[in-house]
């Protein structure tokens, strides 16, 4: 990343899986998976530019910009041809990767995934999405973070997997987390769809109130070939909320790529 730091975490050993959270986030969001997929593959959950112990990017970087990072991340790492996983956030960075690195990406799974908020969301959508995180970027975190939760899980979750999830909205950078939805509000990822020439698995909770089931069907009908899994009773942090059935599909499907 040009001079600038990239933190990562990484466990395990065999074919390498690359692990994108989403917004507020940092790779803690993926602890459970980095122990408990480790028996099967090379697990590695970066930080995203201008979160956890990551470097910013310059002011006004597009989702472009991270990308170029997280393939370098890739090389940095040796990681040849790894399955990409992005939740949210990460599911249309995951996009974006394929879109300007055709050959990095092995396969795709997007979880809870956009085709950037332009391209999946109304445009008012958008601007209220934005405006609420700027306005609370200038608040203490702690004045507003349980609120935020709120449209993460479809349910009560375990006390340690929303306090987990809780410490890194209260650990976020304002600038950094502002610059990454910034950058996710202007993009619109629907042109490149229907050329993903990758395995790809749309995964979805049935009771998604962030990306609803309806966007994850618009990304499973625009991608030729891609699989769909809608899990019932299931919200946006579908890898917090349900690990063992996200688990489950996420090794049947990488298993299946081979």
């Amino acid at each position: 990343m040009a001079g600038r730091a990239v933190a990562y975490r990484r466990a395990g050993a065999g074919p390498p899986l690359l692990l994108l959270h989403g917004g507020w986030s940092d790779g803690r969001q993926w602890a459970g998976q980095l122990e408990r997929l480790a028996d099967a593959f090379h697990v590695v959950a970066w930080d995203a530019p201008g979160c956890g112990a990551s470097d910013d990017l310059p002011p006004g970087a597009a989702l472009g910009d991270y990308a170029d990072a997280l393939a370098g991340l890739a090389a940095a790492l040796g990681l040849e041809r790894p399955h990409v996983c992005g939740l949210s956030w990460g599911g249309g960075l995951a996009l974006e990767l394929c879109r300007r690195h055709p050959g990095l990406p092995r396969s795709l799974v997007l979880v809870g995934a956009y085709a950037g908020w332009a391209g999946s969301l109304p445009p008012e959508e958008v601007r209220a999405r934005l405006e609420r995180a700027v306005e609370e970027s200038r608040r203490p975190p702690a004045e507003w973070a349980e609120g935020y939760l709120d449209g993460f899980f479809a349910g009560p979750v375990p006390d340690e997997v929303r306090a987990a999830q809780l410490r890194m909205v209260l650990d976020v950078r304002p600038a950094g987390a502002v610059a990454m939805i910034r950058a996710f509000a202007e993009a619109d990822l629907r042109p490149a769809l229907p050329d993903l020439a990758v395995p790809v698995l749309v995964l979805n909770g049935e009771e998604d109130a962030r990306a609803s089931p309806d966007v994850a069907r618009r990304l499973h009908a625009a991608i030729p070939g891609a699989a769909l899994v809608l899990l019932p009773d299931v919200g946006h942090v579908v890898n917090l909320e349900a690990p063992e059935a996200f688990e489950r599909e996420l090794r049947g499907f990488l298993t299946s790529v081979g």
